[in-house]
């Protein structure tokens, strides 16, 4: 069977009616750097750039650079950079698919087999952006990286060698600066990005020149993505072959949802048009709001929902939504307790939560609640505590099914056994491995392992773990109300079972 690349484009070869495939043009100035060669950039920002030059308004091109030792290098360069993209939803409420072929890749480069040639790209006249998702440990400090090192080993000193060597090829012309765009998914990421690269530059002693030309040439933005990629279809692959009628090493899912929202100044929107094609990008002075609203409601509803819809003994978000009683119970978690919790503005905050109950629905996502549950209590302090205190604050009282979704997430390590570094749980349905921080792990084994099937012992429970600054950063104590409710919960869970007492919860 034939292979995706270049040549096939060209080719008279017939593309399947419903793949959309631009025709073959002439080879585009590189004008983008991405760390980051993954399925989730792939799938986001290099689709958003061939939206941009299928219109006329970009006319550029993504060089990938892998940031891993191990990565798709090979692969990419061997399909030319081309990659079939699946876009999969629901639309006016119905199944929908979207079918690309994405050419905005130019090439894809190995640091650790070729550093000089990433080195090179710095030297690039037509080189404006910089764009990077190398996870959330990404973005961080190393001191034992090197300026000599081939390559150093984290991105932030990959990023300042790169920067260095611009600056010194074109000897600090201040119009050579570079717009710094990463995608990491932790808060304030342009600016933390920005301190570990001034960290370098003193850490390697760098000119004090080159200092200057960093902070007033260079652009280092906070941004905040939104898109779920669900990445290589290794279950599906044979039949969309087929479909196909050519090889695709690389072919990459998504949801239609996406957002990007990009703290920077006006004249970038003009430079980066993506709202002209009706890309949902949006450009702003100040992001936290959006934040605030994503990591709340969409974040904060799969938090608060799934430890009582896993020991309920559902698998998926998908089953989650569509059961009669647990489907009402994340939509009014989110529609009557996260909303009013949050002070902005409700309309933009319901239009979000609306897109976020269809994004849940998907049926071509399959979400496994047990992987939603991975590293639960960091993500319950900083999802779903900050609505529980604002609705009470705001109120005056507690909210019945978040201080439930409290009692939920403690009881799932329950008859928990310490196993490495990972716990053995039960639930109703059978034994699970649960993964948290291991110290966490060790607090909620030890916690439990004091209970003996009283209200006064879930009581008690309760108090452990709500005394925990630790765990949350605070004593959860001195909130009006809440050990008892916790701890009635609790008693509930443990004495009826979960089903029982969410059937109970739950209104018409």
């Amino acid at each position: 069977m034939v292979k995706l690349n270049h040549a096939l484009i060209s080719s008279t070869f017939a593309f399947p009616s419903d793949v959309k495939v631009a025709s073959s043009a002439a080879k585009l100035p590189e004008k983008a750097l991405q760390f980051g060669e993954g399925n989730f950039l792939r799938a986001f920002v290099d689709w958003m750039f061939h939206q941009l030059n299928t219109q006329g308004l970009f006319q550029g091109s993504v060089v990938l650079v892998q940031p891993i030792k191990e990565g798709l290098t090979e692969k990419i360069n061997a399909q030319d950079g081309l990659y079939t993209l699946f876009l999969r939803g629901l639309k006016d409420g119905k199944a929908f698919e979207q079918k690309e072929v994405i050419q905005s890749v130019s090439r894809c480069l190995n640091p650790y087999d070729d550093w000089k040639a990433v080195l090179s790209c710095a030297e690039s006249s037509t080189l404006e952006f910089v764009v990077s998702n190398t996870t959330e440990a990404g973005i961080v400090f190393r001191e034992q990286d090197r300026l000599t090192d081939c390559p150093p080993v984290s991105y932030p000193g990959k990023l300042t060698a790169l920067l260095y060597q611009r600056f010194t090829f074109f000897k600090g012309d201040k119009k050579k600066g570079l717009v710094i765009i990463p995608c990491e998914l932790i808060d304030r990421n342009g600016d933390n990005l920005k301190k570990a690269v001034f960290q370098f530059a003193d850490l390697w002693n760098l000119p004090g020149e080159f200092k200057t030309w960093l902070q007033e040439s260079n652009q280092f933005l906070n941004t905040l993505v939104d898109r779920v990629v669900t990445g290589y279809p290794r279950d599906d692959i044979k039949e969309i072959t087929k479909h196909l009628g050519y090889e695709d090493d690389l072919v990459d899912t998504g949801e239609i949802f996406h957002l990007w929202v990009i703290e920077g100044p006006k004249e970038l929107a003009e430079r980066l048009p993506f709202t002209k094609i009706g890309l949902n990008v949006i450009w702003t002075n100040d992001m936290t709001p959006y934040r605030t609203r994503k990591v709340r409601i969409l974040n904060g509803a799969h938090t608060a929902s799934i430890p009582a819809a896993f020991l309920y003994g559902l698998e998926t978000v998908g089953e989650l939504m569509d059961h009669k009683i647990l489907g009402r119970y994340i939509r009014q978690l989110i529609y009557e307790e996260i909303i009013p919790s949050i002070d902005l503005d409700k309309a933009m905050l319901k239009e979000f939560a609306d897109a976020v109950v269809e994004r849940f629905q998907n049926p071509y996502i399959h979400h496994y609640l047990l992987s939603i549950l991975l590293n639960s209590s960091s993500k319950f302090r900083a999802r779903v505590l900050p609505s529980i205190l604002e609705y009470s604050k705001l109120n005056h009282q507690l909210p019945d099914k978040l201080t439930f979704s409290f009692a939920a997430l403690i009881a799932v390590y329950k008859d928990g056994v310490i196993d490495g570094s990972a716990m053995k749980a039960k639930r109703h349905a059978g034994e699970f491995i649960m993964k948290d921080d291991l110290a966490a792990l060790q607090f909620f084994a030890n916690t439990w392992s004091h209970f003996d099937g009283t209200a006064a012992a879930a009581k008690k429970v309760a108090q452990t773990v709500l005394a925990s600054e630790t765990l949350w950063g605070q004593n959860l104590t001195t909130v009006p109300g809440l050990v008892d409710k916790v701890g009635d919960y609790l008693y509930q869970i443990t004495a009826q079972g979960m089903q029982a007492t969410v059937n109970q919860l739950v209104h018409d």
